[in-house]
């Protein structure tokens, strides 16, 4: 039924634990997988646009960087588990719209992610990547809790 999974990871524990849970539907179905990492953009506020000098091109390569090391991770983990994985980073400031476009460019039938639970005041603040997902996605979404 399901081919092509993307599994967004942010390097919680809740979120590895759905990829993990990700990669074992994946196997059953015979599906392979994309781990996405969506990285903030940067942004910063001062008066003194000197102090800025190189660093987004600092960030952006630190950032890169640790992304990379932290997917290969995430890869080699699906490939243990003899699952086709591939891995992309991408940085944005919504990490929902990163998902979705995604999983739309990569040609993903499913979204599997992980639901932090947010509720009450900290949900209505902070909001839910998820539920923008959920929300927004025309893909299906496969919600771990």
């Amino acid at each position: 039924m399901f081919q092509h999974l993307l599994l967004p990871v942010d390097g919680s524990p809740l979120s590895e634990s759905a990829f993990r849970q990700g990669i074992a539907f994946a196997r059953d179905a015979g599906a392979r997988v994309t781990a996405l990492r969506v990285i903030p953009d940067f942004h910063t506020y001062t008066y003194q646009v000197e102090m800025l000098a190189g660093t987004r091109e600092q960030y952006t390569h630190e950032a890169a960087k640790a992304v990379e090391d932290y997917l290969d991770t995430m890869a080699s983990e699906a490939t243990a588990a003899n699952v086709a994985c591939d891995t992309v980073s991408v940085i944005h400031d919504h990490p929902y719209e990163a998902i979705i476009n995604t999983a739309q460019n990569k040609g993903c039938d499913l979204i599997v992610m992980a639901s932090h639970g947010r509720r009450g005041l900290q949900g209505v603040l902070i909001g839910s990547e998820t539920q923008k997902v959920l929300t927004h996605s025309r893909i299906p979404v496969l919600v771990y809790r």
